[in-house]
C-alpha cells in the first residue's frame, strides 16, 4: 500500500497459507511473539529518518527497557512453567519450553539490532557536536575534571568487592549492573578476583566541558580509577554485567490484610531469580563461569553483548537544551467549551456530553473536575479509581483537600497494578489520613476501570458528574498517551458509575445497569454479542462494519468470533499498537480482517469499537463504544473494566469520523500486519504525502470541546506538511 487512503482503500489481497491449520491452533498468532514484533517496530522508530534525532535515541531507550521489563515479567513467567515442567501450550500450540528457545532468539537478535542502531546514532550525534567517549579518547584536561567528580560525586558511594570465601557474593537488584574484575598484584602476581557495583544512584553519563555535549559513561570513570579502589592490583581484565531478576508478584489468596502482604511480596520481587543475565564482549571464562555459577543462570539465560549494555539509560542524553533534535513544541489545548465558561468544568459537561481527546486536549481538565469538585461547596461526595498515578498526583491532592473539607471521599486503590504496586500503598496510606475511605477492590480481580464520579446538590436534587475514561488517572503518561475521556451528567451513566463503585466496595454485582458492561461478568458477552449482530446484517445482506482500536488482542473467544464475522461478510478493521494473535488476511479464511498498527510520537492507548449496525461507517446509526479494556484473557475474565456506549451524536461523530477515520486513515506511523504475523509500513516515495494521525489531532481541535468560537463539522483529514 502506497500513500493510500486506509479508510476508504480495498482490503490488501488475501494470501494463501497452506501450512496453517486454520481449524487448529495455528489460526492464533503468538502472543510472546506478537508483543517481540511490536517492540521491534519500536526499535525501526529509531532509525525512521522522519523522526528527530534525539526521539530516536528516545525510541530506542524505550525499546531496551520495554524488552527488560518483557523478560521479568512474561519471560520469567514462562521459565517458571517451563522448569516445573508443565507442558501445556498456549492458544498458538506452543508449550512454553517451545516459546522460549523462539524467545530467546528472537531476544538475541534484538540486542543485537539495538547495538547496531546505537552505532548509526552515535555517528549521527557527532555531527551535532554531542559525543559518547571512551576512556582513550579524553584529554588531559578530561581526566583532571573526572578526578575531581570522582571524589567528590562516586567515591564515597562504592562499594568494591572481593570474591573469595571470606566475602559472600553481593547482591546485584533487578536491573542492576556492574564491573567484574580479574585482577593481580603487584607484589607477588598473586590473582584476585572482584566486583564493583555500579550505583544506580549516579547518573550514568557523566558531562565533560568542552565544546558541543560530551560525555563518558560510569562504568568507564570507575576502570579509569581500578588503581585508587584496588591499591597494589593491576586489572588484567574486565567485562560489565547486567542482571533481570524474576519481577511478578504473588500474593496469599488468604491474605487478612493486602497492603501488609503487598509489602512483603514486593520485598520479595527485589531478590527474585535471574532470569537474564546480559555481559559485555571479552569476558575471562573462569570469572564469567563464577558470575554464572552465583546467579544461579544457564548458558540460554546469558547473552554477550558487543557494545553498551543497559541501553535504556540512553534517555539521559536525550538534551532539552537541543530543540533543534527533538519533536517540534506542542501545547495540549484547553478545550473551547471549558473556555467559554471561564474555566468551569462542571458548567461545560451541564451544557452537554464531551468527549476530550489526550494528549491533545490537555488532561489538566481532568485534575481540574476533581479540583473544582474539592472546593465546590454543592459536592457532597466524590468516588475515584486509581489504578496507576504520579508520586505527587494532583488528583490525590484534591481528593485530600475534599476529604479533609469533609466531604465523603470514596478512593478505590489497586494495589495489584504491576511495578507500581509500591507507589499506591504511599498514596493510599496520604488518602487515609485525610480522612478518606480507602477500599482495595477485590484479591483475584485487578480494578482497571477508570471513573470519578462528582456528586452535586443542586437545587432539591443530587447531581451526578461522571468521568469515564480509557487511559490511567496519571497526569505524566497523559501527556504522551492517547486516550479519551469522556465527562457526562447523564443521570443513566452517573447511576451505572455508582453501582460499580458499590460493587467494588461491598462486592455485591451490579444489576440493571443501563448503558455500561463490566468485566468479568457482562463486558465479554456485550461484545460477543454485538460481533454476532454484526454477522447477522451482512448475512441479511445489509452493510457490516467493525472498526476497533486498542492495544492487544489475544482472547480466543473473541478473536473466533471475528473470523466469524469476517466469513459472513463482515469488514473489519482493527488499529491495534501492541499484541495480535488473528491472523487477518489468509484467503478463504479472515479475508475480510486488516490489521493495522501505529507507533509514532505518541503512544497510542485508548480502546474504541464501533459497530455498523447495519450501515456503512461513518454513521449516525452506529453503535459506538470506548472501554479500559483490551481484548485480552485477563482484561475481559481477570478484571474489573467497563466498555461504554456513546450516545451524544455529536460525541458519537467525534469518535467514528474523527478519531477513528483518522487512525484508519493514517499512513506515515502505520505498519500493516501480514498473515505470519509480519508488519510492512506502507511505500511512502520520498517527497510524498503522507497522512499522519498525530499531527492532524494536534492541529484540529475535538468536536464535542468546541464551543461558541468553534466550527460544527468533522474536520476534513488532512494536515500541514513539515
Amino acid at each position: 500500500m502506497t500513500n493510500a487512503d486506509f479508510l476508504s482503500s480495498p482490503f490488501p489481497e488475501p494470501i494463501e497459507l497452506p501450512d496453517i491449520d486454520t481449524d487448529g491452533p495455528g489460526r492464533f498468532f503468538n502472543r510472546e511473539l506478537s508483543w517481540l514484533s511490536f517492540n521491534w517496530r519500536v526499535l525501526e522508530e529509531a532509525e525512521n529518518p522522519r523522526v528527530p534525532l534525539l526521539e530516536r535515541l528516545r525510541f530506542l531507550s524505550i525499546s531496551a527497557g520495554n524488552l527488560d521489563e518483557f523478560y521479568t515479567v512474561r519471560v520469567a513467567g514462562l521459565r517458571e512453567l517451563a522448569i516445573a515442567g508443565n507442558t501445556t501450550p498456549a492458544a498458538d500450540g506452543l508449550t512454553p519450553a517451545e516459546q522460549l528457545v523462539l524467545i530467546n532468539e528472537n531476544a538475541r537478535n534484538l540486542l543485537m539490532a539495538q547495538q547496531r542502531v546505537l552505532v548509526a546514532l552515535h555517528d549521527a550525534m557527532e555531527v551535532h557536536e554531542i559525543s559518547v567517549l571512551r576512556r582513550n579518547e579524553l584529554t588531559d584536561e578530561d581526566v583532571a575534571f573526572l578526578e575531581d567528580v570522582f571524589l567528590s560525586q562516586v567515591f564515597a558511594v562504592l562499594s568494591p568487592l572481593a570474591i573469595d570465601p571470606a566475602h559472600p557474593f553481593p547482591f546485584i537488584p533487578n536491573t542492576g549492573y556492574a564491573l567484574a574484575l580479574q585482577m593481580e598484584r603487584t607484589s607477588d602476581k598473586r590473582s584476585l578476583q572482584a566486583l564493583l557495583p555500579i550505583p544506580a544512584q549516579i547518573d550514568r553519563f557523566i558531562a565533560l566541558p568542552g565544546p558541543g555535549h560530551r560525555f563518558l559513561p560510569l562504568e568507564e570513570l570507575l576502570i579509569l580509577n581500578i588503581p585508587s579502589l584496588f591499591p597494589g592490583y593491576q586489572l588484567k581484565a574486565h567485562f560489565e554485567f547486567r542482571v533481570l531478576r524474576d519481577s511478578d508478584l504473588e500474593v496469599e489468596e488468604e491474605a487478612e490484610d493486602l497492603v501488609r502482604e503487598f509489602e512483603v511480596a514486593l520485598k520479595r520481587r527485589k531478590r527474585g531469580e535471574v532470569v537474564r543475565l546480559t555481559h559485555s564482549a571479552g569476558a575471562p571464562e573462569t570469572l564469567k563461569a563464577v558470575i554464572m555459577g552465583e546467579l544461579g543462570v544457564s548458558e540460554a539465560e546469558v547473552v554477550e553483548v558487543d557494545g553498551m549494555i543497559g541501553l535504556s539509560d540512553l534517555s539521559e542524553l536525550v538534551l532539552d537544551d537541543r530543540p533543534d533534535l527533538l519533536w517540534p513544541p506542542f501545547k495540549p489545548r484547553v478545550p473551547e467549551r471549558v473556555t467559554d465558561f471561564d474555566g468551569d468544568m462542571l458548567a461545560a459537561i451541564r451544557q452537554k456530553d464531551m468527549l476530550l481527546h489526550h494528549p491533545y486536549e490537555t488532561f489538566d481538565m481532568v485534575v481540574r473536575f476533581l479540583q473544582q469538585a474539592a472546593r465546590d461547596p454543592k459536592v457532597v461526595a466524590i468516588k475515584q479509581t486509581l489504578y496507576r498515578t504520579s508520586k505527587k498526583s494532583p488528583i490525590v491532592e484534591a481528593l485530600c483537600e475534599a476529604a479533609e473539607d469533609g466531604k465523603s471521599v470514596t478512593a478505590l486503590v489497586e494495589l495489584k497494578a504491576r511495578f507500581d504496586e509500591a507507589a499506591n500503598i504511599r498514596q493510599s496510606r496520604r488518602l487515609e489520613r485525610a480522612g478518606a475511605h480507602v477500599v482495595y477492590g477485590f484479591l483475584d480481580l485487578k480494578t482497571h476501570a477508570k471513573i470519578s464520579t462528582v456528586v452535586r446538590r443542586e437545587g432539591k436534587t443530587l447531581v451526578t458528574y461522571t468521568h469515564y475514561g480509557t487511559g490511567n488517572y496519571h497526569p505524566i503518561t497523559a501527556r504522551i498517551y492517547t486516550d479519551v475521556s469522556l465527562f457526562t451528567c447523564d443521570a443513566k451513566l452517573g447511576r451505572d458509575a455508582t453501582k460499580v463503585f458499590n460493587y467494588l466496595s461491598g462486592y455485591a454485582p451490579p444489576e440493571g445497569l443501563d448503558n455500561l458492561a463490566i468485566s468479568p461478568t457482562t463486558l465479554k458477552p456485550r461484545l460477543l454479542e454485538m460481533i454476532a449482530a454484526e454477522a447477522d446484517h451482512a448475512r441479511a445482506g445489509e452493510p457490516a462494519v467493525i472498526w476497533a482500536k486498542m492495544n492487544s488482542i489475544i482472547d480466543d473467544e473473541v478473536i473466533d468470533a471475528l473470523y466469524a464475522a469476517g466469513q459472513a461478510g463482515v469488514k473489519i478493521s482493527l488499529v491495534v499498537r501492541g499484541i495480535c494473535g488473528l491472523r487477518p488476511g489468509i484467503k478463504g479464511f479472515s479475508d475480510n480482517i486488516r490489521v493495522k498498527s501505529i507507533v509514532g510520537r505518541f503512544l497510542e492507548h485508548s480502546r474504541i469499537v464501533c459497530f455498523g449496525n447495519g450501515y456503512d461507517l461513518p454513521s449516525k446509526k452506529a453503535r459506538v463504544f470506548i472501554s479500559s479494556a483490551d481484548w485480552m484473557g485477563r482484561n475481559l475474565n481477570r478484571r474489573v473494566e467497563t466498555l461504554i456506549e456513546i450516545e451524544n451524536a455529536t460525541v458519537k461523530a467525534q469518535i467514528v469520523s474523527q478519531v477513528m477515520a483518522a487512525n484508519l486513515a493514517d499512513v506515515a506511523q502505520s505498519w500493516v500486519m501480514a498473515p505470519d504475523g509480519t508488519f510492512t509500513r506502507p511505500d511512502v516515495p520520498e517527497g510524498t504525502f503522507a497522512f499522519n494521525c498525530h499531527r492532524f489531532f494536534m492541529e484540529n481541535p475535538s468536536l464535542s470541546g468546541r464551543g461558541s468560537a468553534g466550527a460544527s463539522d468533522v474536520p476534513k483529514l488532512t494536515h500541514t506538511e513539515d
